[in-house]
């Protein structure tokens, strides 16, 4: 601990936290109809399924996402996904068939922005400073 210039002690033993980049887990009706759209429409690979058939993974370069069985009515998840080059990811997203629901816009908030849906409502909300 130390006591910096205004006055306040600040712990400087915090633990440093060994965490990596998160892995979403997403309400799916069917967890293998999920990993197909992810495969044809997002150009995900398809990762693993449980024989049970409840959970299931798809992943890419930079991503992976966990797709998980839920009953009817479940509420959607919602994901904030950085693209540095949003042009692009808005032109092959729109070209491979995409549930777009917003169009890539300047929002009054100062991103540019769109927004994609899967098959089970899960948002995908795409943007770039």
């Amino acid at each position: 601990m130390h006591t910096p210039l205004n006055g306040r002690v600040v712990n400087t033993n915090r633990p440093t936290l060994p965490i990596s980049t998160p892995v979403p887990e997403l309400p799916v009706q069917d967890v293998k109809r999920a990993q197909q759209h992810y495969h044809d429409v997002w150009g995900f690979e398809i990762g693993w399924l449980q024989p049970s058939e409840e959970i299931g993974s798809v992943h890419n370069e930079k991503a992976v996402l966990f797709l998980r069985k839920r009953a009817l009515p479940f509420e959607p998840a919602v994901h904030w996904v950085f693209a540095q080059h949003i042009e692009a990811a808005y032109r092959d997203l729109q070209a491979s068939g995409a549930k777009i629901v917003a169009l890539l816009e300047l929002k009054p908030w100062g991103l540019r922005q769109f927004t994609v849906e899967d098959l089970d409502g899960n948002r995908f909300y795409f943007h770039c400073d």
